[in-house]
């Protein structure tokens, strides 16, 4: 991986708007902050090949907040927190003053005097995650405002009822390494499949999020599953946008054969039904 060419990468793009910003839903962000994110993140990756270390914090903490169960987004969560210099905190509402009372607002900015990045999952739930995530960023950004806080830290989804944007931005980063660039996966069909598992009732934020990133770059994505496993009209909306102004397409269909049929890519997950 060459470092200066990733960082090459990031000239003649404008990713000002991620300075203090959070990372919530990736179809909030420009399609110039997406390619800057992934020329960092590649950049890194070529630093620690080079065994050459990336801590930019000499201190500080990265606060996880995990209101759902997590292995894979658990310890990369943390392993990117050590990676930075910073050193993980889990977050045990069970175990600290939410317990007894304490509001979203109190907590919110109470544990921002330590920290300069905070991550949450939150995804148990359809109108709750997300809503969640909005109202503790907005409280920590009144903090800064108001001159309660020193700085403002990052808050970083680690997968909320919508979107699951770690994810989705590093299964990205993957297809543009299997393919050789970004620009390769144009006119690629993917096919986001929904598939049987005997366990719990899954979020829909992978297959939304997947959908929602995927459809940017002139892909052709088609959102596969049975008849009453609809994911959400809005994402939905989304994908179907942004493959019009891509060049891309975006359709749904209820034959997983289908699907699969001259795709380049397939990404079987399970999902509850909306409903």
């Amino acid at each position: 991986m060459d470092v200066r060419e990733q960082i090459a990468k990031l000239q003649g793009l404008d990713f000002s708007g991620l300075y203090q910003d959070d990372f919530l839903l990736t179809w909030d962000k420009t399609e110039d902050e997406i390619r800057a994110v992934l020329a960092v993140a590649d950049a890194l990756r070529g630093l620690r090949q080079q065994n050459k270390s990336c801590r930019i914090f000499d201190s500080g903490l990265g606060i996880s907040l995990f209101r759902d169960n997590s292995t894979r987004t658990r310890f990369s969560y943390a392993s990117a927190c050590n990676f930075l210099g910073l050193e993980e905190q889990v977050f045990d509402e069970g175990k600290s003053q939410v317990a007894h009372g304490e509001t979203v607002m109190e907590t919110a900015n109470m544990i921002s005097f330590m920290a300069d990045v905070i991550g949450i999952r939150d995804d148990m739930y359809i109108g709750k995650g997300h809503t969640y995530m909005k109202a503790f960023s907005e409280y920590v950004q009144m903090g800064h405002a108001e001159g309660v806080l020193e700085q403002r830290p990052t808050l970083v989804s680690l997968q909320c009822d919508i979107d699951h944007p770690t994810q989705s931005t590093a299964d990205l980063l993957h297809l543009i390494h299997t393919f050789g660039s970004l620009e390769n996966l144009r006119g690629k069909k993917l096919a986001m499949s929904w598939a049987y598992s005997p366990s719990y009732g899954k979020p829909l934020s992978v297959p939304q999020g997947m959908i929602g990133l995927m459809s940017r770059f002139g892909m052709d994505i088609v959102l596969a599953h049975p008849q009453g496993y609809d994911v959400m009209s809005e994402t939905r909306d989304v994908a179907t946008k942004f493959a019009a102004e891509s060049g891309g397409s975006f359709r749904v269909t209820h034959d997983m054969a289908d699907a699969f049929e001259g795709a380049d890519i397939v990404c079987p997950k399970s999902w509850a039904p909306f409903a």
